[in-house]
């Protein structure tokens, strides 16, 4: 059976990590090519985000055709190569599934908009209210109604993404047979992962307006997710206990997130949930600037590394993905700290009791990309929010100064492979702008120098293969109201892991209440502790696990 608890997994964005064709576009030949850097990381699964056929509208997560790969992407034999050369070095497939939505390009929708009702039943299709209004008021998550109204049917079609993502009616079981049947393809392939994207809003519930906020209450965690789930499970997934699974969980709960995640095996492997992630908005709302709360970020990260335990359920533990900002820029410093705060943020996450994942450069200690101009930006998300800012009151400096630190483009700036022309990434003209910092941050220099973000990785997972506390030990608070230090305890056959994080540029002291002197340091990112008996003065951004 997969041991998902002492594994890594190394997420890639395909469009920005390698192109070997020179088109500007990363490829799957991009990932084969660059194997041996994940093998030499020490990483066991690779999650791609998707490269199935996709108008990209929404970078992907528009699927058109879930049987074929993109041209742009390559071939089948490019992704047969990829799955042999990674088994080849003992590296497993993790594919991400789009099941809530498909691209308005997709076939099954082509055929609802001509009037075929087996595929009209494919999707969610309402009649709008007398007044001529949307059946509901709820607000896409891009901006503006869910609903895009069909004047041939004099009905709405519920997009909860994009106008050209129409959602799934996963009530329909014809529905569900067709999921089954792609899942069971790429099985077929050997794939030994999935990657369920926003899992948790497959099943809707009252189709009612919303006047407390979007609509989320009605459609996330719906009344026959777990139903659902457990049915997919059953007929895919869970036939073979060699693939891991995990659902990313949009404005969930934590406890629907201990049946989702349970150890029993009915659903999924593990979660991600994201309400750490949003400790830097104001309520619900991302595009504003305010610092982060420390105090929300511990006692978030705190509480589901508790209650997930106590329920018997597992998470995925992350900073990065390709829809955040990058962790360095944003809770860390990259001015002064930059490797100490890189370094710190790394041992903060993957000494949690979890699955750590890691984004292509977080190991390199990449930045969000400090872009000055709209025409720098790609994604959708990010030019309507520049439009809404400005229709809003805000001044364009305001705005550019929120993108800069929101955007989702700052995790989809290039790989930086070297501190050549494009960052190594591409011979061409890249799709979007690289990082000017790849002259200092890239993979080639790092692989070179015994102190750099890159071998601190290196580091970090050779330690949860050696140390059986990080992958299967309790978990106990500490320092929980302390102002800079994130610390917390592991337990496991009278073993002891203490780790010690300051996120903050200044010395601070901390009591321990325990004699210190006790335990050794297996990792820190300074050369030497401070500790005197029961007391350690921590460095700006210092981190440290002890073990005893």
């Amino acid at each position: 059976m997969a041991d998902f608890k002492k594994s890594i997994v190394y997420q890639i964005y395909p469009k920005s990590f390698y192109d070997t064709d020179g088109d500007g576009l990363g490829d799957l030949k991009g990932v084969t090519a660059k194997l041996d850097y994940i093998k030499d990381l020490g990483a066991d699964y690779i999650w791609m985000t998707p490269f199935f056929v996709s108008p990209q509208n929404d970078n992907g997560y528009d699927v058109e055709d879930y049987y074929n790969i993109d041209p742009r992407y390559g071939t089948m034999e490019d992704f047969e190569e990829l799955s042999r050369e990674a088994k080849k070095r003992g590296i497993k497939l993790m594919l991400d599934m789009v099941f809530n939505h498909t691209s308005s390009r997709h076939e099954w929708f082509q055929k609802a908009l001509a009037g075929d009702p087996k595929y009209k039943d494919f999707y969610i299709f309402k009649r709008g209210k007398a007044n001529g209004e949307p059946p509901t008021n709820w607000e896409s998550k891009f901006g503006g109604n869910a609903w895009e109204y069909v004047e041939k049917f004099d009905e709405y079609y519920l997009h909860l993404f994009d106008v050209t993502q129409p959602d799934l009616n996963w009530d329909n079981e014809e529905v569900r047979k067709e999921i089954q049947k792609i899942v069971k393809f790429w099985m077929a392939k050997g794939v030994e992962g999935f990657r369920f994207d926003v899992v948790n809003l497959i099943s809707k519930g009252e189709f009612k307006d919303d006047y407390e906020g979007d609509g989320r209450r009605f459609y996330t965690d719906g009344p026959n997710i777990h139903k659902y789930l457990q049915e997919l499970n059953e007929t895919t997934f869970g036939t073979d206990a060699e693939i891991i699974t995990v659902g990313e969980m949009s404005s969930t709960s934590m406890e629907n997130c201990y049946r989702y995640a349970n150890e029993d095996g009915k659903e999924l492997s593990m979660v991600f949930s994201f309400h750490h992630l949003k400790v830097d908005f104001m309520g619900n709302e991302k595009w504003v600037i305010v610092p982060f709360d420390f105090q929300k970020l511990k006692n978030i990260l705190f509480d589901w590394q508790t209650h997930m335990a106590e329920n018997h359920a597992w998470n995925a533990v992350f900073w990065c993905n390709h829809d955040q900002p990058r962790v360095v820029s944003r809770f860390g410093n990259t001015e002064k700290y930059w490797k100490e705060s890189a370094k710190m943020l790394a041992a903060a996450i993957h000494c949690l009791r979890g699955t750590p994942y890691i984004y292509q450069g977080e190991e390199l200690g990449m930045t969000n990309a400090g872009f000055t101009d709209i025409s720098q930006y790609k994604d959708v998300e990010s030019l309507n929010h520049f439009r809404i800012l400005q229709e809003k009151g805000l001044s364009k400096e305001n705005a550019y100064q929120i993108l800069q630190i929101h955007s989702r483009d700052n995790s989809r700036t290039p790989m930086q492979w070297s501190d050549g022309i494009n960052g190594g990434f591409t011979e061409g003209n890249p799709w979007i702008q690289v990082n000017e910092n790849t002259c200092f941050i890239n993979a080639e220099t790092e692989l070179q120098d015994p102190d750099s973000v890159f071998i601190f990785y290196k580091k970090l997972i050779r330690l949860r293969k050696e140390y059986d506390i990080i992958a299967y030990g309790e978990f106990e608070p500490k320092a929980e109201k302390h102002l800079s230090i994130f610390a917390y305890k592991r337990y496991y056959k009278g073993k002891e892991l203490l780790v010690i994080n300051n996120f903050y540029g200044n010395h601070v002291r901390w009591d321990a209440g325990e004699d210190l002197e006790l335990y050794e340091c297996l990792l820190g990112n300074y050369e030497k502790q401070d500790i005197n008996g029961t007391e350690v003065i921590l460095k700006p951004y210092e981190t440290m696990i002890l073990y005893k």
